[in-house]
């Protein structure tokens, strides 16, 4: 498992603990996952192939996120280092390959709705993280040969209990006073909460085979609930205990926005996150949500957790930590 110490390798370090399956987690600082742990890079292919040593089936979840940095870097370990997971893979005959791509892979910035897994990749990218994430991922289905099958997962905006990125980032905003909605149109998206992300990678290594359906091939992922952007923002504020975002900047002005800072974060080399990116201006007033049409049928995904639950956990949580935070 490489990422095991993040947010989704945890989740899906855990369903392979419930299920009795022995499993080596690999990532550059230990995580208390209960399971064994082996510090290394990514990018040190040596370092991949000996932690994979033994293994029959290895989970990709690695990556480097967010829409802001250098190319190289996005390439080093998204690219480079997923290819180092392949090789790996074959030099100790590993039986399966699961890797963690994301639906961004062939958002063009447009509209996406109700598209299943035909839909090509884009000839541009706005942004370093979904272009490298789509390299890569042609990497893994390029890897599939009679000797090693692979599949790849595109999961939705991951939520839920123990999140460290996307509600931290919302509820940080918000507390700001920072936080605006873009556009006006309702546009539908696509999310699935934490469990059911990890479920849907167990899964897919358990059904996958040389040369069966799976095997090579990209699939959707998501809750299969698509629900107003800005409604599921405030519903993610309200169990937060903030209140709703109201105030309003129109798509246009924010992808404008995003362009003038971006070229100035570059000549200034400001190397933080601008706080607003033509990426996030697109994604943020756009529709995307998808057929999982092909992942229930393929491996028999079903999201058992739904939104309305997920909430009422992720309330819970929040409210955990915020008392904890108080005590100490």
């Amino acid at each position: 498992m490489t990422g095991g110490g993040g947010f989704l390798g945890h989740a899906i370090v855990h369903v392979l603990q419930q299920r009795g399956v022995e499993v080596l987690s690999f990532s550059r600082c230990h995580h208390d996952t209960g399971s064994r742990h082996i510090c290394g890079d990514i990018c040190d292919g040596q370092a991949v192939a000996d932690a994979v040593s033994g293994c029959d089936t290895v989970f990709h979840v690695a990556a480097k996120a967010g829409v802001w940095g250098a190319w190289k870097e996005y390439e080093k370990i998204n690219v480079q280092g997923t290819q180092h997971v392949i090789d790996a893979c074959r030099t100790h005959a590993v039986q399966r390959l699961v890797y963690t791509s994301s639906p961004s892979v062939i958002f063009d910035g447009n509209d996406m709705e109700g598209v299943d897994e035909s839909v090509p990749y884009p000839n541009h990218y706005h942004a370093h993280y979904p272009k490298s994430k789509a390299i890569a991922e042609r990497l893994v289905c390029a890897a599939n040969k009679a000797d090693l099958a692979t599949v790849s997962l595109r999961p939705h905006l991951i939520w839920g209990p123990n999140d460290q990125h996307l509600v931290p980032r919302i509820l940080a905003k918000a507390r700001k006073g920072a936080l605006r909605r873009i556009g006006c149109r309702p546009c539908l998206v696509d999310t699935i909460y934490i469990d059911n992300a990890a479920e849907a990678h167990v899964c897919a290594a358990e059904h996958l085979s040389v040369g069966n359906a799976l095997a090579g091939r990209s699939y959707f992922i998501s809750n299969g609930e698509p629900i107003p952007l800005w409604d599921m923002v405030n519903r993610i504020l309200v169990a937060g205990n903030i209140p709703p975002v109201n105030q309003t900047i129109s798509a246009n002005a924010a992808y404008a926005l995003g362009t003038i800072l971006e070229h100035a974060y570059r000549v200034l080399r400001v190397k933080k996150e601008p706080p607003m990116t033509r990426f996030i201006a697109k994604e943020l007033s756009t529709a995307h949500w998808f057929n999982i049409a092909a992942a229930r049928r393929d491996f028999n995904f079903q999201p058992r957790i739904s939104i309305d639950e997920g909430m009422q956990r992720l309330a819970q949580w929040l409210q955990k930590n915020e008392n904890e935070a108080n005590v100490q």
